[in-house]
């Protein structure tokens, strides 16, 4: 579990492609204070599986599906990226929810400047942009932030970014057309399977859901 407030901007060492999936090599230093083989680390929001660490650079697998749906096929040495450890079970929840497990991905359409902030508007998929709420929140390449304006009828969101997530993230860095992982607010996903779920019906003369009935245990003796 995440929080989408950046630790540190990492540097990507090495790519190494596979057939199907990749393994990334980052240079970093404060992610790995304390980090172990076999923690979590989120990259640009993708959570991935630390599988080395050395001499201030780890590694992490990206199999085949993580390519499919992130941004992170498209990086390459040199690339920054946004860095995040698990979140402590005793620690300050500065964000919001955030599984490392994103939805898709979005394109940046436009920035603009409005004093000391930067509006971006990112277009993407209407089965992402449902669970998108005004005022609610979304992580954008693992950064928490606070959606600013909704617009369905061209898919598009839009958030303000303070000087401080400027400084402190890579959100920035991208441009007009570049792709940026999405994670949606996991509570409406939640709450949106629950009141969709139909349940089965029950046996009239089982209403605990069990097929164990009177039937049964005296077929069998009881």
């Amino acid at each position: 579990m995440f929080t989408g407030i950046i630790e540190e901007m990492g540097i990507i060492n090495s790519v190494a492609e596979g057939s199907l999936s990749a393994v990334i090599t980052i240079q970093a230093s404060k992610v790995l204070e304390g980090s172990q083989v076999g923690d979590s680390i989120a990259v640009n929001g993708v959570c991935l599986t630390v599988t080395s660490i050395h001499g201030g650079l780890f590694t992490a697998d990206v199999m085949a599906e993580t390519l499919r749906r992130s941004s992170l096929g498209s990086l390459s040495k040199g690339s920054r990226v946004n860095l995040e450890r698990a979140m402590h079970a005793n620690g300050r929840f500065g964000g919001h929810i955030v599984s490392g497990h994103i939805d898709g991905t979005g394109t940046i359409v436009s920035k603009a400047r409005e004093d000391n902030a930067v509006w971006i508007t990112i277009n993407t998929d209407k089965r992402v942009l449902k669970y998108i709420v005004e005022k609610g929140s979304v992580a954008v390449d693992g950064t928490s932030l606070t959606v600013a304006a909704v617009n369905d009828d061209d898919s598009t969101f839009s958030v303000s970014v303070i000087p401080h997530t400027a400084e402190e993230t890579i959100i920035l860095e991208k441009g007009t057309g570049d792709i940026v992982n999405l994670e949606n607010d996991v509570i409406g996903k939640y709450v949106e399977r629950l009141l969709s779920y139909k349940e089965e019906p029950v046996n009239a003369l089982n209403n605990n859901g069990s097929e164990i009935t009177m039937d049964f245990l005296m077929e069998n003796g009881f």
